[in-house]
């Protein structure tokens, strides 16, 4: 590899000073950084890094990610393969592992540590606490991923203290998910080892578990979005936070990454140096990663930008090699193969019917709320047409539906709020935790069309209306879940057939990746499984009608 200089004005987080420096690298190490007496207006500082995302969200295998991700500065991931563990088990980690090491990018996995994440449904694997011990002893694994079962470590359920004991026993930490755990139950969970939470969406819940010994993950993804409920925790405790995206889809990541945090953290006036913390140094302290931070014997993992407020990202080296420039990847395309998991049969719209038990049938609605992936738990009086429950469009109360795709069942139906679709129907295999197929429409027609456009493909997203210039379906082959397909490519078609779906009448910003959500059991209130509807407060299933007493 070649050795090169580049000046500018260094950005030197442990000093916590800015100077004009000259960087030297060879053989991708920075051998030297001499402070002169004039360089150029641009800044050099320390790469992003996402301290906690599933690849997987933005339907692109690692590889492509990467691409998409070196623009915007981002030169690491902490990645959770979870959702296509959830999928094809120990042979989807080795391939998000595999397709990985073809890019300098790093990406830093974990073992899954939830797979399923409860038994309350359907999962294409299960990796148990055996197979969690041996993932953790490999160099490729550097962490058991969020704990999401926080009940379990709570009730301190055998399985999943037994995991937790295998990452100590490793050395490597583990993430945290516990979504409104407050108080003596977040000082328990974190007392259990947990060392992370992405999940907080209050200052005072963010409070109570740094209280507990715990690392503050802001998110802001394509759905979930919690920057601006815990941005001061920037200015208050910048030791203890990192950035990440979590779930990001294909159209925002060609947008923006970890860069739009950056910036608005700036602009909001917190300390740069608090900032960069955030956005590189502490997930580096915190994880154990071999990533650079702009010290002489780092490895080369830097970016260089225009000033300290726009942030254009002018070029992003990895090891020493130039990944990025002006807005365009460096890195090569590289060719993907497919695995899947897919074995059920064409649904009929009978599939699709909830008769009515009683004349004036009072249902539970799923609430969803734009930027969270908590829900509400609702009551409404049903609409009732022939003897059976359907959508209620005037109130905006459409039917919901999850279909095993791993083995034929019957179909579980519920209702939910706040999709606003005046017509058709969408669907997706892209449905955490265990990517059953997901449906959500204003007739049992549309519905079972929908979710028959993704088995005939064995994966991806759908939207069917009345027309066919408004139904189209964007296959996804590897799990159904992601394509090997260029980046730029699939967030165009991915921004098409959400652009169909907003025609539809869903008001949503990210209508599939709030869908997606609608089966995390693990996150209060009400969620569907393919084997019902599921209370996440009480961790049990409940009837979709009330039983009148």
């Amino acid at each position: 590899m070649n050795s090169f200089t580049i000046s500018g004005q260094v950005v030197d987080i442990f000093r916590k000073r800015i100077f004009p420096g000259v960087v030297v690298v060879d053989n991708g190490i920075i051998t030297s950084i001499t402070e002169v007496a004039e360089a150029p207006p641009q800044f050099i500082m320390p790469g992003f890094i996402d301290a906690h995302v599933h690849i997987e969200s933005s339907m692109l295998v690692p590889t492509a990610f990467a691409r998409l991700a070196v623009v915007h500065g981002t030169v690491a991931t902490v990645s959770d393969p979870h959702e296509i563990a959830n999928v094809n088990g120990l042979m989807g980690v080795q391939y998000m592992i595999d397709n990985s090491k073809q890019t300098p990018f790093k990406i830093f996995f974990g073992a899954p540590s939830c797979v399923p994440a409860t038994f309350f449904e359907t999962a294409g694997a299960v990796i148990n606490a055996v197979d969690i011990a041996k993932l953790l002893q490999s160099r490729d694994i550097w962490y058991l991923t969020e704990m999401m079962n926080y009940p379990g470590v709570l009730h301190h359920d055998p399985e999943v203290m037994a995991k937790i004991r295998a990452a100590k026993n490793a050395g490597k930490p583990v993430d945290g998910h516990a979504p409104g755990l407050r108080g003596e139950d977040a000082e328990q969970y974190a007392a259990a080892g947990i060392t992370t939470d992405h999940e907080c969406f209050t200052l005072a819940e963010a409070l109570d578990k740094i209280g507990a010994g715990m690392s503050i993950i802001i998110r802001e993804g394509s759905a979930a979005k919690n920057y601006e409920a815990l941005s001061s925790l920037l200015h208050t405790h910048p030791d203890k936070v990192m950035f990440c995206s979590d779930d990001k889809h294909p159209d925002d990541l060609v947008l923006s990454h970890i860069n739009d945090l950056v910036k608005r953290s700036l602009r909001k006036g917190y300390d740069l140096f608090h900032v960069l913390r955030a956005a590189s140094l502490n997930p580096v302290q915190h994880y154990k990663i071999p990533v650079g931070l702009l010290r002489p014997n780092d490895p080369a993992d830097f970016i260089v930008v225009n000033d300290l407020l726009q942030l254009d990202v002018l070029q992003t080296y990895i090891n020493g090699k130039l990944v990025a420039e002006q807005g365009k990847p460096l890195l090569p395309d590289v060719e993907a193969l497919a695995i899947n998991n897919f074995n059920c049969e064409k649904k009929t719209v009978a599939d699709f019917v909830l008769p009515a038990i009683s004349l004036q049938p009072v249902i539970r609605v799923i609430e969803a709320i734009e930027g969270q992936l908590v829900t509400n738990d609702l009551e409404y009086k049903g609409k009732v047409r022939g003897g059976n429950i359907i959508s209620d469009t005037d109130k905006d109360v459409l039917k919901i539906a999850v279909v095993n795709r791993y083995s034929n069942q019957p179909v579980a139906i519920g209702f939910i709020k706040n999709f606003g679709l005046k017509a058709g129907a969408l669907a997706s295999t892209v449905a955490h935790d265990c990517h059953n197929i997901i449906a959500v429409g204003v007739t049992d027609e549309h519905i079972c069309k929908a979710v028959n456009m993704l088995i005939d493909c064995k994966g991806g997203i759908a939207v069917s209306a009345d027309t066919e210039k408004g139904t189209a379906v964007m296959p996804l082959p590897i799990g159904g879940l992601m394509t090997g397909d260029d980046g730029y490519e699939v967030a165009a078609r991915y921004a098409g057939i959400n652009e169909m779906a907003k025609q539809l009448g869903t008001k949503l910003q990210a209508p599939f990746m709030t869908l997606s959500f609608m089966a995390l059991l693990v996150i209060p209130a009400l969620k569907l499984s393919d084997k019902g509807l599921f209370d996440g407060n009480k961790f049990t299933f409940v009837d979709v009608e009330k039983r009148i007493r």
